[in-house]
């Protein structure tokens, strides 16, 4: 049962089922076992989110991968649920369930930082470990502001190791073989949104 933490805030106890059951109007992620409310996107997030599921999905369906967007609700552990913005599984991997929450780890998750300070803390800070312990092999953070891309793989203790930075040209990631990822052409396209 959801039980009310602080009515005010309209924050909520409640388990990992009952965070995946809320109607799709009710947002937020779940940590420490309360809603929390989750980032706050702008039209470069959208435009930037958008361009990866095309340039993942084009390249890991034709083999029998999945990739999602971001109201995927990955359930890391007993009170801790996460929306990355980007979740893929790769061809050999096992898949996560049609509905419900998802319990099998993807092999790779993107967070786009947003122009909140505090997104970008939790992006960066929070988000990291608990992926790590749920055993997400790749981390991508992009970042539309500073036009940076870094990959993060996790190592044999289970904690992220930045394998890869960069804010230009086509970037590969090893053990992705075939993906690569052309930051000139995303940011071309973030760069006929207007200035306004």
């Amino acid at each position: 049962m959801v039980m009310p933490v602080d009515s005010a805030a309209r924050r909520w106890e409640m388990s990992v089922d009952e965070w995946t059951a809320l109607p799709a109007e009710e947002k937020g992620e779940l940590v420490d076992g309360v809603l929390v409310e989750e980032e706050v996107s702008d039209f470069v997030h959208e435009v930037v989110v958008a361009w990866l599921l095309r340039v993942l999905g084009n390249w890991i369906a034709p083999s029998g991968g999945v990739v999602a967007g971001s109201d995927a609700k990955l359930a890391l552990a007993e009170g801790r649920g996460r929306k990355p913005d980007v979740t893929l599984y790769l061809p050999t991997s096992p898949k996560p369930p049609r509905r419900g929450p998802v319990r099998t780890p993807p092999d790779l998750v993107v967070e786009v930082i947003s122009p909140d300070p505090r997104d970008g803390r939790r992006d960066r800070v929070e988000k990291p470990d608990d992926y790590a312990a749920f055993g997400i092999r790749w981390y991508l953070i992009l970042d539309p502001e500073t036009r940076v891309l870094e990959c993060y793989e996790l190592d044999e203790r289970r904690r992220y190791v930045r394998v890869r930075a960069a804010s230009e040209g086509r970037v590969s990631i090893a053990g992705l073989d075939g993906l690569e990822l052309d930051l000139d052409a995303l940011w071309s396209e973030t760069d006929r949104l207007s200035a306004e």
